[in-house]
């Protein structure tokens, strides 16, 4: 299966991260497919780029996006918004 997911560049402790297709079996940093974008946490705010016709086809290819990676893609507005809050089942 093809997963849309995040891969981990920068020093220890500066990470940065660059949104990328890949098999589901791969590593986290080991081959991949192709970059569509890239993400850097420590901004403020954070710095999000995502090359939105790259990721459309991946998606329409049936690339799986993994969470936080659609979190990302949702903020890009290429994914529509979910609810991301969790029910709480003892009520």
């Amino acid at each position: 299966m093809v997963k849309i997911r995040l891969r981990r560049t920068g020093a220890k402790g500066k990470p940065n991260y660059r949104l990328v297709v890949a098999d589901s079996r791969s590593p986290r940093d080991g081959a991949f497919i192709d970059i569509i974008g890239h993400f850097n946490p420590l901004t403020d705010p954070e710095t999000v780029v995502i090359n939105e016709e790259k990721a459309r086809h991946w998606l329409s290819k049936g690339a799986q996006p993994t969470d936080t990676a659609a979190r990302l893609l949702s903020k890009a507005g290429i994914l529509p918004k979910t609810n991301t809050s969790k029910e709480n089942p003892k009520s």
